[in-house]
Protein backbone atom coordinates (compact mmCIF):
# COMPACT_ATOMS: atom_id res chain seq x y z
CA UNK A 1 0.00 0.00 0.00
CA UNK A 2 1.41 3.32 -0.97
CA UNK A 3 1.89 6.15 1.48
CA UNK A 4 -0.94 8.02 -0.21
CA UNK A 5 -3.29 5.16 0.70
CA UNK A 6 -2.16 5.01 4.33
CA UNK A 7 -4.90 4.31 6.85
CA UNK A 8 -6.35 7.24 8.76
CA UNK A 9 -7.09 7.13 12.48
CA UNK A 10 -10.71 6.14 11.84
CA UNK A 11 -9.63 3.08 9.84
CA UNK A 12 -7.06 2.10 12.46
CA UNK A 13 -9.73 2.24 15.19
CA UNK A 14 -12.11 0.34 12.94
CA UNK A 15 -9.57 -2.45 12.45
CA UNK A 16 -8.98 -2.40 16.21
CA UNK A 17 -12.57 -3.63 16.55
CA UNK A 18 -11.34 -6.96 15.18
CA UNK A 19 -9.10 -7.23 18.25
CA UNK A 20 -12.03 -6.23 20.47
CA UNK A 21 -14.11 -9.03 18.95
CA UNK A 22 -11.21 -11.47 19.30
CA UNK A 23 -10.72 -10.52 22.95
CA UNK A 24 -14.44 -10.91 23.69
CA UNK A 25 -14.41 -14.56 22.62
CA UNK A 26 -11.04 -15.41 24.13
CA UNK A 27 -11.93 -14.03 27.59
CA UNK A 28 -14.94 -16.35 27.81
CA UNK A 29 -12.67 -19.29 27.07
CA UNK A 30 -9.75 -18.42 29.32
CA UNK A 31 -11.73 -17.12 32.30
CA UNK A 32 -15.40 -18.16 32.32
CA UNK A 33 -15.07 -21.65 30.83
CA UNK A 34 -11.86 -22.20 32.82
CA UNK A 35 -13.75 -21.30 36.03
CA UNK A 36 -16.74 -23.52 35.20
CA UNK A 37 -14.48 -26.52 34.57
CA UNK A 38 -12.64 -26.08 37.88
CA UNK A 39 -15.51 -24.99 40.15
CA UNK A 40 -18.83 -26.26 38.77
CA UNK A 41 -17.41 -29.46 37.21
CA UNK A 42 -14.75 -29.98 39.94
CA UNK A 43 -12.08 -30.83 37.36
CA UNK A 44 -8.35 -30.46 38.14
CA UNK A 45 -7.02 -27.04 37.18
CA UNK A 46 -4.57 -28.83 34.89
CA UNK A 47 -7.43 -29.78 32.55
CA UNK A 48 -8.37 -26.28 31.34
CA UNK A 49 -4.68 -25.38 31.61
CA UNK A 50 -3.80 -28.14 29.15
CA UNK A 51 -6.59 -27.08 26.80
CA UNK A 52 -5.37 -23.46 26.80
CA UNK A 53 -1.83 -24.73 26.20
CA UNK A 54 -3.20 -26.65 23.21
CA UNK A 55 -4.56 -23.40 21.80
CA UNK A 56 -1.09 -21.88 22.12
CA UNK A 57 0.60 -24.92 20.57
CA UNK A 58 -1.35 -24.41 17.34
CA UNK A 59 0.45 -21.07 16.94
CA UNK A 60 3.32 -23.03 15.37
CA UNK A 61 1.22 -22.97 12.19
CA UNK A 62 1.10 -19.16 11.99
CA UNK A 63 3.82 -18.95 9.29
CA UNK A 64 1.74 -21.19 7.01
CA UNK A 65 -1.32 -19.00 7.42
CA UNK A 66 0.75 -15.90 6.78
CA UNK A 67 2.15 -17.51 3.65
CA UNK A 68 -1.39 -18.28 2.51
CA UNK A 69 -2.33 -14.62 2.76
CA UNK A 70 0.84 -13.68 0.86
CA UNK A 71 -0.10 -16.03 -1.97
CA UNK A 72 -3.65 -14.75 -2.16
CA UNK A 73 -2.51 -11.14 -2.04
CA UNK A 74 -5.27 -10.13 0.42
CA UNK A 75 -5.54 -10.32 4.21
CA UNK A 76 -9.29 -9.78 4.63
CA UNK A 77 -10.39 -13.36 3.76
CA UNK A 78 -7.96 -14.72 6.36
CA UNK A 79 -9.19 -12.30 9.02
CA UNK A 80 -12.82 -13.20 8.31
CA UNK A 81 -12.06 -16.93 8.11
CA UNK A 82 -10.02 -16.79 11.30
CA UNK A 83 -12.78 -14.97 13.19
CA UNK A 84 -15.34 -17.49 11.90
CA UNK A 85 -13.16 -20.33 13.20
CA UNK A 86 -12.67 -18.53 16.52
CA UNK A 87 -16.42 -17.96 16.93
CA UNK A 88 -17.14 -21.60 16.12
CA UNK A 89 -14.40 -22.76 18.50
CA UNK A 90 -15.67 -20.50 21.29
CA UNK A 91 -19.19 -21.88 20.96
CA UNK A 92 -17.79 -25.42 20.72
CA UNK A 93 -15.78 -24.94 23.93
CA UNK A 94 -18.94 -23.94 25.82
CA UNK A 95 -20.89 -26.85 24.36
CA UNK A 96 -18.07 -29.23 25.26
CA UNK A 97 -17.99 -27.92 28.85
CA UNK A 98 -21.71 -28.59 29.20
CA UNK A 99 -21.33 -32.03 27.61
CA UNK A 100 -18.53 -33.08 29.98
CA UNK A 101 -20.99 -33.14 32.89
CA UNK A 102 -23.10 -35.88 31.28
CA UNK A 103 -20.89 -37.51 28.64
CA UNK A 104 -17.24 -37.00 29.69
CA UNK A 105 -15.56 -38.82 26.80
CA UNK A 106 -17.54 -37.02 24.11
CA UNK A 107 -17.20 -33.74 26.01
CA UNK A 108 -13.42 -33.92 26.28
CA UNK A 109 -13.11 -34.94 22.62
CA UNK A 110 -15.19 -31.92 21.61
CA UNK A 111 -13.19 -29.67 23.96
CA UNK A 112 -9.90 -30.71 22.37
CA UNK A 113 -11.30 -30.04 18.90
CA UNK A 114 -12.80 -26.70 19.98
CA UNK A 115 -9.57 -25.40 21.52
CA UNK A 116 -7.62 -26.45 18.43
CA UNK A 117 -10.09 -24.47 16.29
CA UNK A 118 -9.77 -21.50 18.68
CA UNK A 119 -5.99 -21.56 18.24
CA UNK A 120 -6.36 -21.69 14.46
CA UNK A 121 -8.80 -18.78 14.50
CA UNK A 122 -6.67 -16.58 16.75
CA UNK A 123 -3.55 -17.28 14.71
CA UNK A 124 -5.09 -16.78 11.28
CA UNK A 125 -7.04 -13.62 12.15
CA UNK A 126 -4.37 -12.06 14.38
CA UNK A 127 -1.50 -12.60 11.96
CA UNK A 128 -3.32 -11.22 8.93
CA UNK A 129 -4.68 -8.23 10.89
CA UNK A 130 -1.15 -7.19 11.88
CA UNK A 131 0.04 -7.62 8.29
CA UNK A 132 -2.83 -5.48 7.02
CA UNK A 133 -1.92 -2.78 9.54
CA UNK A 134 1.79 -3.04 8.73
CA UNK A 135 1.16 -2.35 5.05
CA UNK A 136 -1.47 0.35 5.60
CA UNK A 137 -0.22 2.42 8.54
CA UNK A 138 2.26 5.25 8.03
CA UNK A 139 5.61 4.70 9.84
CA UNK A 140 5.09 7.50 12.37
CA UNK A 141 1.69 6.04 13.36
CA UNK A 142 2.79 2.46 14.00
CA UNK A 143 3.37 2.93 17.73
CA UNK A 144 -0.05 4.51 18.14
CA UNK A 145 -1.67 1.85 15.95
CA UNK A 146 -0.13 -0.93 18.05
CA UNK A 147 -1.42 0.78 21.21
CA UNK A 148 -4.91 1.18 19.77
CA UNK A 149 -5.33 -2.45 18.71
CA UNK A 150 -3.87 -3.75 21.99
CA UNK A 151 -6.07 -1.51 24.16
CA UNK A 152 -9.12 -2.39 22.10
CA UNK A 153 -8.41 -6.08 22.67
CA UNK A 154 -8.27 -5.40 26.41
CA UNK A 155 -11.56 -3.52 26.02
CA UNK A 156 -13.03 -6.73 24.66
CA UNK A 157 -11.95 -8.46 27.88
CA UNK A 158 -13.25 -5.69 30.13
CA UNK A 159 -16.66 -5.31 28.48
CA UNK A 160 -17.44 -8.97 27.86
CA UNK A 161 -16.50 -10.52 31.21
CA UNK A 162 -18.94 -8.60 33.47
CA UNK A 163 -21.77 -8.63 30.91
CA UNK A 164 -21.42 -12.37 30.33
CA UNK A 165 -21.23 -12.92 34.08
CA UNK A 166 -24.51 -11.06 34.59
CA UNK A 167 -26.35 -13.20 32.05
CA UNK A 168 -24.81 -16.44 33.37
CA UNK A 169 -26.50 -16.08 36.77
CA UNK A 170 -28.14 -18.27 37.89
CA UNK A 171 -25.70 -20.66 36.24
CA UNK A 172 -26.79 -23.54 34.04
CA UNK A 173 -25.23 -25.39 31.14
CA UNK A 174 -27.91 -24.02 28.84
CA UNK A 175 -27.11 -20.43 29.86
CA UNK A 176 -23.41 -21.01 29.27
CA UNK A 177 -24.08 -22.25 25.73
CA UNK A 178 -26.53 -19.42 25.00
CA UNK A 179 -24.20 -16.69 26.28
CA UNK A 180 -21.25 -18.14 24.37
CA UNK A 181 -23.31 -18.37 21.18
CA UNK A 182 -24.45 -14.75 21.54
CA UNK A 183 -20.95 -13.42 22.26
CA UNK A 184 -19.33 -15.47 19.48
CA UNK A 185 -21.96 -14.52 16.91
CA UNK A 186 -21.92 -10.83 17.78
CA UNK A 187 -18.11 -10.74 17.81
CA UNK A 188 -17.96 -12.28 14.36
CA UNK A 189 -20.42 -9.74 12.97
CA UNK A 190 -18.44 -6.86 14.52
CA UNK A 191 -15.20 -8.16 12.97
CA UNK A 192 -16.90 -8.64 9.61
CA UNK A 193 -18.20 -5.07 9.61
CA UNK A 194 -14.79 -3.76 10.75
CA UNK A 195 -12.84 -5.18 7.79
CA UNK A 196 -15.51 -4.95 5.09
CA UNK A 197 -14.30 -2.73 2.25
CA UNK A 198 -11.07 -1.64 3.98
CA UNK A 199 -8.72 -3.61 1.75
CA UNK A 200 -8.88 -3.06 -2.03
CA UNK A 201 -9.35 -6.10 -4.27
CA UNK A 202 -6.17 -7.89 -5.22
CA UNK A 203 -4.77 -6.87 -8.58
CA UNK A 204 -5.01 -9.46 -11.30
CA UNK A 205 -1.77 -11.36 -11.84
CA UNK A 206 -0.54 -13.05 -15.02
CA UNK A 207 -0.98 -16.81 -15.08
CA UNK A 208 2.74 -17.40 -15.45
CA UNK A 209 3.42 -15.50 -12.21
CA UNK A 210 0.75 -17.57 -10.47
CA UNK A 211 2.60 -20.74 -11.48
CA UNK A 212 6.00 -19.35 -10.47
CA UNK A 213 5.11 -18.84 -6.82
CA UNK A 214 7.57 -20.72 -4.61
CA UNK A 215 6.34 -23.38 -2.18
CA UNK A 216 5.89 -22.65 1.52
CA UNK A 217 9.01 -24.55 2.63
CA UNK A 218 11.18 -22.47 0.29
CA UNK A 219 9.62 -19.18 1.41
CA UNK A 220 10.00 -20.11 5.09
CA UNK A 221 13.65 -21.02 4.52
CA UNK A 222 14.25 -17.69 2.75
CA UNK A 223 12.65 -15.73 5.58
CA UNK A 224 14.68 -17.62 8.18
CA UNK A 225 17.85 -17.02 6.15
CA UNK A 226 17.41 -13.25 6.53
CA UNK A 227 19.63 -12.24 9.49
CA UNK A 228 17.26 -9.49 10.67
CA UNK A 229 14.25 -11.81 10.52
CA UNK A 230 16.06 -14.58 12.39
CA UNK A 231 17.35 -12.24 15.10
CA UNK A 232 13.94 -10.68 15.51
CA UNK A 233 12.37 -14.14 15.96
CA UNK A 234 14.81 -14.96 18.77
CA UNK A 235 14.26 -11.51 20.26
CA UNK A 236 10.47 -11.95 20.30
CA UNK A 237 10.76 -15.40 21.89
CA UNK A 238 13.15 -14.29 24.65
CA UNK A 239 11.31 -11.06 25.42
CA UNK A 240 7.86 -12.66 25.51
CA UNK A 241 9.20 -15.52 27.64
CA UNK A 242 10.43 -12.99 30.19
CA UNK A 243 7.22 -10.93 29.84
CA UNK A 244 4.91 -13.86 30.59
CA UNK A 245 7.05 -15.74 33.14
CA UNK A 246 6.20 -13.32 35.96
CA UNK A 247 2.41 -13.46 35.42
CA UNK A 248 1.73 -16.49 37.61
CA UNK A 249 4.32 -15.82 40.32
CA UNK A 250 4.06 -12.13 41.20
CA UNK A 251 0.86 -12.36 43.26
CA UNK A 252 1.92 -15.53 45.13
CA UNK A 253 5.26 -13.82 45.85
CA UNK A 254 3.48 -10.80 47.34
CA UNK A 255 1.26 -13.06 49.42
CA UNK A 256 4.00 -15.34 50.73
CA UNK A 257 6.76 -12.79 51.29
CA UNK A 258 4.79 -9.65 52.20
CA UNK A 259 1.74 -11.37 53.77
CA UNK A 260 -0.63 -9.55 51.43
CA UNK A 261 -4.26 -10.64 51.39
CA UNK A 262 -5.88 -11.92 48.16
CA UNK A 263 -7.58 -8.54 47.77
CA UNK A 264 -4.28 -6.72 48.20
CA UNK A 265 -2.46 -8.86 45.64
CA UNK A 266 -5.34 -8.41 43.18
CA UNK A 267 -5.02 -4.65 43.68
CA UNK A 268 -1.29 -4.97 43.10
CA UNK A 269 -1.97 -6.70 39.79
CA UNK A 270 -4.35 -3.87 38.98
CA UNK A 271 -1.72 -1.17 39.43
CA UNK A 272 0.68 -3.24 37.34
CA UNK A 273 -1.87 -3.35 34.51
CA UNK A 274 -2.38 0.37 34.93
CA UNK A 275 1.34 0.80 34.41
CA UNK A 276 1.17 -1.33 31.26
CA UNK A 277 -1.54 0.91 29.83
CA UNK A 278 0.42 4.05 30.76
CA UNK A 279 3.53 2.72 29.01
CA UNK A 280 1.59 1.96 25.85
CA UNK A 281 -0.03 5.38 25.75
CA UNK A 282 3.33 7.06 26.37
CA UNK A 283 4.92 5.35 23.35
CA UNK A 284 1.90 6.11 21.18
CA UNK A 285 1.91 9.81 22.05
CA UNK A 286 5.65 10.38 21.77
CA UNK A 287 6.21 8.48 18.51
CA UNK A 288 3.20 10.18 16.90
CA UNK A 289 3.86 13.73 18.09
CA UNK A 290 7.65 13.61 17.84
CA UNK A 291 8.50 11.35 14.87
CA UNK A 292 12.17 11.06 14.03
CA UNK A 293 15.32 9.00 14.58
CA UNK A 294 15.37 9.66 18.35
CA UNK A 295 12.09 9.97 20.24
CA UNK A 296 10.23 8.48 17.29
CA UNK A 297 12.42 5.38 17.15
CA UNK A 298 10.49 2.27 18.12
CA UNK A 299 13.77 0.37 18.37
CA UNK A 300 14.89 2.83 21.05
CA UNK A 301 11.62 2.37 22.95
CA UNK A 302 11.83 -1.43 22.61
CA UNK A 303 15.33 -1.50 24.08
CA UNK A 304 14.34 0.94 26.84
CA UNK A 305 11.30 -1.19 27.69
CA UNK A 306 13.41 -4.34 27.95
CA UNK A 307 16.11 -2.70 30.09
CA UNK A 308 13.54 -0.98 32.31
CA UNK A 309 11.67 -4.26 32.79
CA UNK A 310 14.93 -5.96 33.77
CA UNK A 311 15.71 -3.27 36.35
CA UNK A 312 12.18 -3.45 37.77
CA UNK A 313 12.40 -7.24 38.13
CA UNK A 314 15.75 -6.91 39.88
CA UNK A 315 14.14 -4.33 42.18
CA UNK A 316 11.27 -6.70 42.99
CA UNK A 317 13.81 -9.41 43.84
CA UNK A 318 15.67 -6.94 46.09
CA UNK A 319 12.38 -6.01 47.80
CA UNK A 320 11.88 -9.64 48.75
CA UNK A 321 15.35 -9.81 50.27
CA UNK A 322 14.80 -6.50 52.10
CA UNK A 323 11.48 -7.61 53.58
CA UNK A 324 8.58 -5.49 54.91
CA UNK A 325 8.87 -1.79 54.24
CA UNK A 326 10.49 -2.25 50.83
CA UNK A 327 8.87 -0.25 47.99
CA UNK A 328 7.38 -3.29 46.26
CA UNK A 329 4.40 -1.38 44.85
CA UNK A 330 6.65 1.19 43.15
CA UNK A 331 8.71 -1.49 41.44
CA UNK A 332 5.55 -3.34 40.34
CA UNK A 333 4.20 -0.13 38.79
CA UNK A 334 7.57 0.33 37.09
CA UNK A 335 7.46 -3.23 35.78
CA UNK A 336 4.04 -2.59 34.29
CA UNK A 337 5.16 0.71 32.76
CA UNK A 338 8.22 -0.76 31.05
CA UNK A 339 6.33 -3.92 30.04
CA UNK A 340 3.82 -1.69 28.27
CA UNK A 341 6.58 0.30 26.58
CA UNK A 342 8.28 -2.88 25.41
CA UNK A 343 5.10 -4.62 24.26
CA UNK A 344 3.62 -1.87 22.11
CA UNK A 345 6.94 -0.77 20.59
CA UNK A 346 7.82 -4.40 19.77
CA UNK A 347 4.49 -4.82 17.97
CA UNK A 348 5.09 -1.60 16.05
CA UNK A 349 8.58 -2.84 15.21
CA UNK A 350 7.07 -6.10 14.00
CA UNK A 351 4.79 -4.18 11.65
CA UNK A 352 7.69 -2.26 10.11
CA UNK A 353 10.13 -5.14 9.81
CA UNK A 354 7.51 -7.42 8.18
CA UNK A 355 7.64 -5.44 4.97
CA UNK A 356 11.41 -5.35 4.56
CA UNK A 357 13.85 -7.72 2.99
CA UNK A 358 16.35 -7.96 0.15
CA UNK A 359 15.55 -11.54 -0.86
CA UNK A 360 13.78 -12.06 -4.17
CA UNK A 361 10.11 -11.49 -3.64
CA UNK A 362 10.89 -9.83 -0.31
CA UNK A 363 7.90 -7.55 -0.57
CA UNK A 364 5.62 -10.59 -0.81
CA UNK A 365 6.81 -12.11 2.45
CA UNK A 366 4.86 -9.88 4.85
CA UNK A 367 2.50 -12.61 6.06
CA UNK A 368 5.16 -15.30 6.35
CA UNK A 369 7.44 -13.06 8.41
CA UNK A 370 4.59 -11.96 10.65
CA UNK A 371 3.57 -15.60 11.04
CA UNK A 372 7.07 -16.62 12.15
CA UNK A 373 7.16 -13.87 14.77
CA UNK A 374 3.57 -14.55 15.83
CA UNK A 375 4.46 -18.20 16.35
CA UNK A 376 7.46 -17.24 18.48
CA UNK A 377 5.30 -14.85 20.50
CA UNK A 378 2.42 -17.30 21.03
CA UNK A 379 4.59 -20.26 21.98
CA UNK A 380 6.74 -18.16 24.33
CA UNK A 381 3.68 -16.63 25.98
CA UNK A 382 2.04 -20.02 26.46
CA UNK A 383 5.22 -21.59 27.82
CA UNK A 384 6.38 -18.64 29.93
CA UNK A 385 3.73 -18.81 32.64
CA UNK A 386 4.31 -22.51 33.21
CA UNK A 387 8.09 -22.09 33.14
CA UNK A 388 8.05 -19.26 35.72
CA UNK A 389 5.91 -21.26 38.16
CA UNK A 390 7.92 -24.45 37.63
CA UNK A 391 11.22 -22.63 38.17
CA UNK A 392 9.94 -21.20 41.46
CA UNK A 393 9.01 -24.70 42.65
CA UNK A 394 12.42 -26.04 41.65
CA UNK A 395 14.25 -23.11 43.25
CA UNK A 396 12.34 -23.59 46.52
CA UNK A 397 13.57 -27.17 46.61
CA UNK A 398 17.16 -26.12 45.85
CA UNK A 399 17.30 -23.14 48.25
CA UNK A 400 14.96 -24.53 50.88
CA UNK A 401 13.43 -21.05 51.33
CA UNK A 402 10.81 -18.90 49.64
CA UNK A 403 12.55 -15.52 49.32
CA UNK A 404 15.77 -16.59 47.55
CA UNK A 405 13.74 -18.88 45.27
CA UNK A 406 11.57 -16.04 44.00
CA UNK A 407 14.54 -13.66 43.85
CA UNK A 408 16.47 -16.11 41.67
CA UNK A 409 13.59 -16.50 39.23
CA UNK A 410 12.94 -12.75 39.00
CA UNK A 411 16.65 -12.19 38.32
CA UNK A 412 16.62 -14.90 35.64
CA UNK A 413 13.70 -13.11 33.96
CA UNK A 414 15.63 -9.84 34.17
CA UNK A 415 18.56 -11.52 32.41
CA UNK A 416 16.24 -12.67 29.61
CA UNK A 417 15.08 -9.08 29.14
CA UNK A 418 18.69 -7.87 28.96
CA UNK A 419 19.52 -10.51 26.36
CA UNK A 420 16.45 -9.42 24.39
CA UNK A 421 17.58 -5.78 24.57
CA UNK A 422 21.01 -6.73 23.23
CA UNK A 423 19.37 -8.54 20.32
CA UNK A 424 17.06 -5.61 19.59
CA UNK A 425 20.09 -3.33 19.22
CA UNK A 426 21.50 -5.60 16.52
CA UNK A 427 18.36 -5.79 14.37
CA UNK A 428 18.66 -3.58 11.30
CA UNK A 429 16.33 -4.56 8.51
CA UNK A 430 17.11 -3.55 4.91
CA UNK A 431 15.21 -0.51 3.71
CA UNK A 432 12.04 -1.49 1.84
CA UNK A 433 11.87 -0.90 -1.87
CA UNK A 434 8.66 1.11 -2.03
CA UNK A 435 9.22 3.60 0.76
CA UNK A 436 12.15 5.89 1.42
CA UNK A 437 11.80 5.37 5.15
CA UNK A 438 9.94 2.80 7.20
CA UNK A 439 11.19 3.65 10.66
CA UNK A 440 14.10 2.83 12.87
CA UNK A 441 13.86 -0.94 13.04
CA UNK A 442 14.68 -0.84 9.38
CA UNK A 443 17.83 1.01 8.60
CA UNK A 444 16.36 4.11 7.18
CA UNK A 445 11.79 0.24 11.99
CA UNK A 446 9.68 1.78 13.93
Amino acid sequence: MSPQAAFGWGTIVRLGLVQTALGAIVVLITSTINRVMVVELALPAAVPGALVALHYAVQFARPRWGYGSDIGGRRTPWIIGGMAALALGGFGAAAATALIATHPVAGFALAILAFLVVGIGVGAAGTSLLVLLSTGVAPQRRGAAATIVWVMMIAGFVVTAPLAGRFLDPFSAGRLIAVSAAVSGLAFLVALAAVWGVEPPAAARPAERQEARPPFAQVLAEVWAEPASRRFTVFVFLAMLAYSAQELILEPFAGLVFAMTPGATTALAGVQNGGVLAGMVLVALVTTLAPGPRLGSLRLWTVAGCIGSALALAGIAACGLAGPGAPLRAFVVGLGLFNGIFAVSAIGSMMALAGSGNAPGGEGRHGTRMGVWGAAQGVAFGFGGFLGAACVDLARVLFGAVVPAYAAVFCAEALLFLLAAALALRIDAPAPRREARIGDFSVSHG
